[in-house]
């Protein structure tokens, strides 16, 4: 082969070393290797990463329909056992049975309530238009007459939903006077769940939807459903209808494949099913292959650009290929700059779904919040108000002392929100070892404004070694509080009222609280619901009941006696965490 032969710019392979040909087959098969690999492996564990997000809203999902169907479960049995309503079922006299429904509705939270008589006519209700109305054939009805327990019944609507209700027969003397019903609104998380990437659906023990983020899919099978409308265009649906919410156009993080992700519900054999696309694991990955080929083909450039140029000292004509290799390594250079103009594109683009997934899951959060936010919020307005006037008076130090109150009171609420990821596990999953005395001191901080308005004085005996037990920290706080209030309300009448609180560690921790009031007259009926000494609209007798069940379920007792010295005393007993529970609860965790 001449001189002339290896000039030939279609032949500059022929002019190649054998050792510059080894080193280009071990770059172009590193180049493969390592694309390969990295696809394999990145695929891999952003798909798991997805898969978990996926199980983790599923569960979080589930466990927000139990809880809500767990609080509403216990109203109808409370709301037959109402002395009012009963009376009013008695003497056919509904005048105040609406009004009172409405009362509880809003207490309890409740979708709404329906008293019916025992024809099933509907006598008192919170939705004031259909009294009168007959619902003697309602399945809820018909199920209560049969039952001596609590109901729950499914019933689909004209509309194509499905309403929940709990339901509970009213007797008198052993005879039938009336059926309470209580309506779940389940519906409410379904725009939730719309307001993430996401297509769920809840099916009943038959196999039925009656909960779905797409409407065409309630009342089938999840085959049937699947063939009415895909997952993906379900998906599609759900983000379209939340488009408003991040600057990224609705089908940006569409594709056809999903992965699909399925739950039990504890509850009459329902089980929860959800599909996430698989999109965003494709792009993410394809973003970083794109990377990692173009440096490879930038390698590969160099490497050619630097055999060329020594392609230039054996012949003249070899410079119109360096030049040719010149401009190949520009345009790579400009599709260097516009890779990387499209990588800060993405990293945009990921951060607006990420700010707009956090305004969804604010959006979820914020009704289980505000409620538990009402104290602390009241106790800092008032805090506010002695600070201001402390300031107006010259007394700067007292008003310090009132925003370190403000500042504990603010740690309080970020602990609160802290523990809403208990809502998510299942009955005393939610359960956590827990130091008593920071609860005492947590309700005497949220009760101290009151405790000041009253000029009420305060008596602590707390132990300097932890008093741990397993149990709900805010649950208890709550009825801590309950107890403290009503302490405070069984001294209104005393010159220099007095509660004092003490806490005692051993076999069982013993949370006591004591007043010198007047004490509790009838104490067999005190913790029977709708039992109340207060005057008519203080109170409809609730707070003890709740509190009763709240210690119950953490195994222990509330008990109440009258004082050696007058007053009422109750007491909290809660078991004792051993060092052997605790250790097996950090193992399970």
């Amino acid at each position: 082969m001449s001189e002339t032969d290896l000039s030939d710019p279609g032949d500059l392979s022929a002019g190649l070393t054998w050792r510059q040909r080894m080193v280009l087959a071990a770059l172009i098969s590193v180049a493969v290797v390592m694309v390969w690999v990295t696809n394999s492996w990145l695929t891999q564990r952003y798909t798991e990463t997805t898969r978990t997000r996926a199980e983790l809203r599923v569960t979080l999902y589930s466990g927000n329909l139990i809880s809500e169907l767990q609080r509403n479960s216990v109203v109808p049995l409370l709301l037959s056992r109402d002395p009012a309503l009963i009376n009013a079922l008695n003497s056919d006299d509904y005048t105040q049975s609406s009004q009172r429904l409405i009362s509880y509705r809003d207490e309890i939270g409740a979708a709404s309530l329906l008293l019916l008589d025992e024809s099933g006519r509907a006598v008192a209700a919170t939705e004031r238009e259909i009294l009168g109305s007959t619902h003697r054939p309602e399945p809820y009805f018909v199920d209560a007459l049969r039952s001596p327990d609590t109901v729950f019944t499914t019933v689909r609507t004209e509309a194509g939903a499905f309403d929940f209700t709990y339901s509970r027969k009213i007797e008198a003397g052993g005879e039938l006077i009336g059926v309470i019903v209580v309506e779940v609104d389940l519906r409410k998380f379904e725009s939730g769940w719309a307001g993430i990437s996401d297509a769920v659906l809840v099916m009943n023990s038959e196999g039925n939807i009656i909960l779905s983020t797409e409407p065409k899919w309630r009342g089938l099978t999840e085959e049937a459903a699947l063939q009415a409308l895909s997952a993906p265009s379900a998906i599609q649906r759900a983000i379209q209808a939340t488009a408003d919410w991040a600057a990224l156009p609705s089908d940006a993080f569409l594709g056809r494949s999903v992965m699909r992700q399925e739950a039990r519900i504890p509850f009459q054999g329902w089980r929860m099913t959800s599909f996430t696309t698989y999109a965003s694991v494709r792009e993410r990955v394809n973003g970083v292959l794109a990377l990692e080929i173009m440096g490879f083909a930038i390698l590969l450039a160099l490497t050619f650009y630097v055999i060329s140029r020594r392609a230039t000292s054996r012949s003249v004509l070899f410079q119109q290929e360096s030049a040719e290799l010149r401009q190949l390594n520009a345009a790579l250079q400009r599709e260097v700059a516009e890779r990387q103009k499209a990588e800060k594109s993405l990293q945009v683009a990921e951060q607006t779904l990420a700010q707009s997934s956090k305004l969804a899951a604010l959006g979820e959060m914020s009704a289980a919040v505000s409620h538990e936010l009402n104290q602390p919020l009241a106790a800092m307005k008032t805090y506010l108000a002695g600070a201001k006037l402390l300031l107006q008076r010259k007394r700067p130090d007292e008003a310090l002392s009132s925003f370190q109150r403000i500042d504990d009171l603010i740690e309080r609420m970020g602990a609160i929100t802290r523990q809403l990821k208990s809502y998510a596990r299942k009955g005393g999953d939610a359960f956590e070892p827990m130091d008593v005395r920071l609860c005492v001191s947590s309700a005497l901080s949220m009760m101290e404004p009151q405790l000041k308005q009253r000029h009420v004085r305060i008596t602590r005996n707390i132990p300097q070694q932890p008093v741990m037990v397993m149990g709900d920290r805010l649950r208890l706080e709550q009825v801590l509080i309950n107890l403290m209030r009503n302490a405070i309300d069984a001294t209104k009448a005393i010159d220099d009222p007095q509660v004092d609180i003490l806490l005692t560690g051993g076999d069982h921790a013993v949370i006591t609280v004591r007043d010198n009031g007047a004490g509790v007259d009838d104490l067999d009926n005190l913790f029977e619901p709708f039992y109340t000494t207060k005057a008519p609209g203080d109170g409809v007798g609730l707070g003890l009941a709740i509190s009763s069940g709240i210690v119950n379920d953490f195994g222990g007792r509330l008990r109440a006696r009258n004082g050696q010295d007058g007053g009422a005393v109750f007491e909290v007993e809660l078991p004792i965490l051993s060092r052997e529970d605790d250790e097996t609860t950090e193992a399970a965790e």
